[in-house]
């Protein structure tokens, strides 16, 4: 933000900022019960996904790099993994789900394009 780095400018950076936005405006939805649950495990993952982009991107390795990538998507595949389980609870349906669903598949191709091509 105050740094003003290249990869604010990218698509993955953008879609990953989207998608915990998405996630945090969901969450608000879910069950008192589930605050220390799929909650907090929801805000981390979403959070993991942002930061370990920025955090590779900062990266001059490209082996570096490639790891900060690979551990945004797995906190990518956590949120799929997650709101699965919420439509299996009950707590929501997969049309409410249609936008977060979108944001997940697109920041995981994203994510596996940019450990693809090293960058």
């Amino acid at each position: 933000m105050f740094l003003n780095l290249n990869h604010y400018k990218l698509d993955v950076y953008k879609s990953a900022r989207e998608l915990r936005f998405e996630c945090y405006k969901l969450i608000a939805r879910l069950p008192d019960n589930e605050r220390f649950n799929l909650t907090d495990q929801i805000k981390r993952a979403s959070i993991s996904v942002v930061l370990n982009i920025t955090e590779g991107c900062s990266r001059k390795s490209e082996v570096e790099r490639k790891r900060y990538f690979e551990i945004a998507r797995g906190s990518v595949v956590e949120l799929d993994s997650c709101f699965d389980i919420i439509i299996e609870c009950g707590y929501m349906n997969v049309e409410g789900l249609t936008k977060v669903g979108n944001l997940i598949k697109t920041e995981f191709i994203l994510l596996t394009k940019m450990i693809k091509a090293g960058s």
